[in-house]
């Protein structure tokens, strides 16, 4: 049996215990300084101290390279929302210590509060594979679109909200260019302002259901029902700033609008059920 040991009594059993002993240290180092790429150095979010954690704990920021020749894309060096800081949230804590709930001390929806949070996403159009808007009007489609025949096309129904009132009528659809489906309805309110309503919001009643499936209802009127917010609520809908497109931060924000509508736009929304 030949001789197993390198030095004395240091054998090969002893050096490959320390040299995985040093990959497993030298592991779980990198994993946990690749968890904290986002997010990091946390912020105390009653007094915003900053903790820098425990050295070699920090992973560094990360970069994305953007498509269509667009450079690349680090997040942590985008300016902050300023509304996000230590002591300009719009809000107040229900009780004095460090993770309790915040109340909106002002329009939650339109401060981007609890359920109308939204992400300060790339003020930037998404893009289709060729570089075109991905959202844009059904006129404006690079490829020919339309709605199906057996389909009821939305342009002209009126539109009412979480009040029952009549907050305007669908004047526009935006389409996908990418998937081929309608994203948004554009809403002529009132007032006569144009603004976007994202289509899961909406549900359409036709003089049918189903499709067409089941019988004709003659007395069933034909309508936008959208449950999110009140009609007088529809002219504070965040907008778009180019007409004919929208970009991702826009559409988060319009997204946010109308599920904070869920929790803010009437008033017994918010409270308990029991």
């Amino acid at each position: 049996m030949g001789n197993v040991y390198i030095a004395g009594l240091f054998d090969v059993a002893e050096l490959t215990f320390i040299l995985f002993f040093i990959f497993f240290v030298g592991l779980v180092i990198y994993l946990n300084r690749e968890s904290r790429r986002e997010g990091y150095p946390l912020e105390h979010e009653q007094s915003g101290i900053i903790d820098r954690g425990v050295p070699l704990s920090d992973g560094g920021k990360k970069t994305f390279h953007l498509p269509h020749g667009r450079g690349t894309y680090v997040p942590e060096d985008v300016p902050r929302d300023e509304l996000s800081k230590v002591g300009n949230i719009p809000g107040k804590q229900t009780f004095g210590a460090a993770g309790a709930p915040w109340e909106p001390t002002g329009d939650a929806m339109a401060d981007g509060m609890g359920t109308a949070a939204f992400a300060m996403r790339e003020d930037y159009p998404d893009l289709t594979y060729e570089g075109h808007p991905r959202i844009v009007p059904i006129a404006n489609a690079v490829h020919a679109m339309e709605i199906a025949a057996m389909d009821r096309n939305p342009v002209g129904l009126p539109v009412y909200a979480a009040d029952k009132k009549k907050a305007g009528v669908v004047s526009d659809v935006w389409v996908d260019q990418s998937e081929h489906i309608i994203r948004y309805l554009e809403v002529t309110t009132n007032s006569g302002k144009k603004v976007l309503a994202p289509m899961p919001f909406c549900a359409v009643q036709g003089k049918s259901w189903l499709g067409g499936l089941m019988p004709i209802v003659d007395d069933q009127v034909e309508l936008i029902d959208i449950e999110a917010i009140r009609a007088d609520q529809f002219d504070s809908v965040p907008t778009v700033k180019t007409a004919g497109q929208i970009t991702r931060l826009e559409e988060d924000k319009i997204q946010a609008y109308y599920g904070g509508g869920y929790t803010y736009a009437l008033p017994e929304r918010s409270e308990p059920w029991i």
